[in-house]
């Protein structure tokens, strides 16, 4: 079991550089105004992240005690840098998304995508701890 954890911690350390370097690119291409290209990482850093959640649920359900819960600091990261996007843009009326519209709908399918794996695990927990009365 020892290796599993590690084998966790190293898929934790691989999908938050991830998170950093797919954010930084949103940034750019929005703060650009899509002087780069789209981000074409999304849907691999997205698969990671799942990757990530899985195999933790899969320690969790194997009785894992040790499995720490670092994950949902994605969802917070994701949730605030998605409103400060929309709240730049509002403020500078639509300065940087006139020229590529699309930046903020991938920013947003992305934070909720993030959303969704992190509420696909709490619903493991759940289930794997004996349904919600003992949850609470």
């Amino acid at each position: 079991m020892k290796i599993e954890l590690k084998i966790n911690e190293k898929l934790y350390f691989i999908s938050a550089l991830l998170t950093f370097l797919v954010m930084g690119m949103f940034a750019l291409e929005f703060f650009t105004r899509g002087e780069f290209p789209e981000v074409k990482l999304r849907t691999f850093y997205i698969f990671v992240l799942l990757i990530y959640a899985i195999h933790k649920e899969f320690l969790r359900w194997l009785g894992e005690k040790e499995v720490e819960r670092k994950g949902e600091f994605f969802v917070y990261f994701w949730i605030a840098f998605t409103v400060l996007f929309y709240i730049v843009d509002f403020f500078t009326k639509n300065n940087f998304t006139i020229s590529q519209p699309s930046i903020l709908n991938e920013i947003t399918l992305t934070s909720l995508e993030v959303l969704a794996i992190f509420i696909l695990s709490r619903i493991s927990k759940i289930v794997q701890v004996g349904g919600i009365k003992k949850f609470k």
